[in-house]
């Protein structure tokens, strides 16, 4: 059996889906003008503006939601792994798919926002329900529905609730089964709680877990300092298969650096729209914007953390791809978090090791909530009225003896079903998003617009051409009542919002040519 799924992870990740992640980047960054650069003031201002309305999440609580996805076990362990496979110059092929993937998040999750419904009180969106309304696809999208079922409801929390067994295992020698106790009673409290409570968990837990673990790493980088340059140097040239030692390693490091580097940051595989889509924003691009920052915070910073630790401190071993061993600097301990254990152990002795397990415990955990919170919209979209609560009643029966199984299984064969998983849904979201890329794009263009004209930009889908935007569409009927009621502007009546802006940027002296009275003149 594990023969099988490892051979099935390495059909998933074959070279084609390596191509379709870096080059979909690129011209998702090249079409937006490298949006992810020019556009990095306005995302950090984004991440905290209040949500609208008294429904759905802030643009920060679904970051952090999205982060709980992003930041996990591939921070620790999948950068590890990387390195171990990929050499050195896997981190640059990770900071690679980070900066193109930044676009292909800003895609994805405008169009999660776009097409999400409200559903019982709370928002939910994602690829199925994009690529149903967007790409009038109703068997494509129940495909997407049922991969992430499968991929987020029991192939990938194995590969979180096993390395925290493991770290946990390494740290303080707990019996895995008492761990996975722990970890599954825990989980029972949160996903029984709904969005609102996965919410204020993660907004809690999400930034304090990362800037404890940022702190620590920028610690031992300062003690190593004098080392920098020389492993700048050495990941540079791995990475482009020029030094010596790895020049063998170009293909596996590109391959290893793209597939954890997607694995750990997630973008363009279809999970981050699920999170983001909860938030109450007043256009989709805002919540695009921010997504795309996440990207950043989850590659450029944890992973470069872990990364430059490993690097820094020699804690690693590299294994050539025909199996020869390249780098033997940690003789007989497995590949994964006890690599960075030992890295932390050379600042803090005795204690490094126990401190990335508890940071493992929260980044892992965080991103299994993740998992089920996108399974269970999943669900959603595929089931309607009583079937729908039973069905949900059964996904975390099978999320919680899943997670608990894995997480006492090697871990060979948890990340081999994790691949499989997050590869599954990279393809089939990959290509929704690149045949629905001109939606987004129109938002992030008239985004840009409305902020040149000063405004606080509101989205408005039939100006743009948008069709089954219907969350929109009603919020924008509502808006249109409320002005018809009030605004006794000369008499007229503002049948859409956006007449309602071009009149306040008339007032302004900024005038562009879009007003028509109830007259018909200009």
């Amino acid at each position: 059996m594990e023969g099988f799924i490892t051979q099935a992870s390495n059909f998933v990740w074959s070279p084609a889906l390596v191509a379709l992640c870096l080059l979909g980047g690129l011209w998702f960054s090249v079409r937006g003008r490298f949006l992810q650069l020019r556009l990095i003031g306005e995302m950090i201002r984004l991440l905290f503006q209040k949500k609208v309305g008294e429904v759905g999440i802030s643009s920060f609580q679904a970051l952090t939601m999205t982060l709980a996805g992003r930041v996990g076990t591939g921070n620790i362990a999948g950068v590890a792994t990387a390195i171990c496979f990929g050499g050195p110059g896997a981190l640059f092929w990770m900071w690679v798919v980070a900066f193109l993937g930044a676009s292909s998040a800003f895609v994805e999750s405008t169009l999660g926002q776009v097409f999400k419904v409200n559903i019982d009180g709370e928002y939910r969106g994602g690829p199925a329900y994009y690529i149903e309304k967007g790409l009038h696809s109703k068997p494509f999208a129940v495909l997407f529905a049922v991969v992430t079922v499968l991929a987020a409801g029991f192939l990938c929390p194995g590969v979180q609730g096993n390395s925290i067994t493991s770290a946990f295992t390494h740290a303080f020698g707990l019996n895995t089964a008492v761990t996975t106790v722990f970890v599954i009673s825990l989980l029972c409290f949160i996903i029984f709680g709904g969005i609102t409570r996965i919410a204020q968990f993660t907004v809690v837990v999400v930034p304090f877990m990362a800037q404890i673990y940022i702190v620590a790493a920028l610690i031992i980088v300062g003690v190593n300092i004098d080392k920098f340059p020389a492993m700048l140097q050495l990941v540079f040239s791995s990475a482009f298969g020029v030094n010596s030692m790895f020049g063998a390693m170009l293909g596996t490091a590109v391959t290893w650096g793209v597939k954890r580097g997607l694995y750990s940051n997630e973008a363009g595989q279809g999970t981050g729209p699920h999170a983001s889509s909860a938030a109450a924003v007043s256009h989709p691009a805002k919540q695009g914007l921010v997504q795309a920052f996440s990207v950043y915070i989850d590659t450029l910073f944890v992973c470069s953390a872990t990364g430059f630790m490993i690097l820094l401190t020699g804690c690693y071993n590299v294994i050539g791809p025909n199996g020869q061993t390249i780098v033997n600097n940690l003789p007989g301990v497995e590949v994964g978090p006890a690599y960075t254990q030992a890295a932390v152990e050379t600042l803090m002795p005795g204690w490094g090791s126990p401190f990335v397990a508890l940071a493992l415990f929260f980044f892992a955990f965080t991103t299994i909530v993740a998992y089920y919170y996108q399974a269970e919209t999943n669900i959603v979209y595929l089931f309607r009225g009583s079937k729908r609560g039973a069905a949900i009643f059964v996904l975390r029966v099978i999320f919680l003896v899943g997670t608990a199984y894995s997480s006492m299984k090697s871990a060979d064969l948890a990340w081999a079903m994790g691949d499989i998983g997050i590869g599954m849904m990279a393809w089939v979201n990959f290509i929704a998003i690149l045949l629905l890329q001109g939606i987004a794009f129109k938002c992030l263009r008239d985004y840009e617009e409305q902020k040149h004209l000063g405004l606080d930009p509101t989205f408005d889908p039939a100006k743009l051409g948008i069709t089954n935007a219907e969350y929109w569409t009603e919020s924008q009927r509502e808006t249109n009542t409320i002005l018809e009621k009030s605004s006794g502007v000369d008499n007229r009546v503002l049948s859409t919002l956006q007449e309602k802006r071009e009149l306040e940027a008339a007032k302004k002296g900024k005038r562009t040519g879009l007003f028509i009275d109830n007259d018909g003149d200009d």
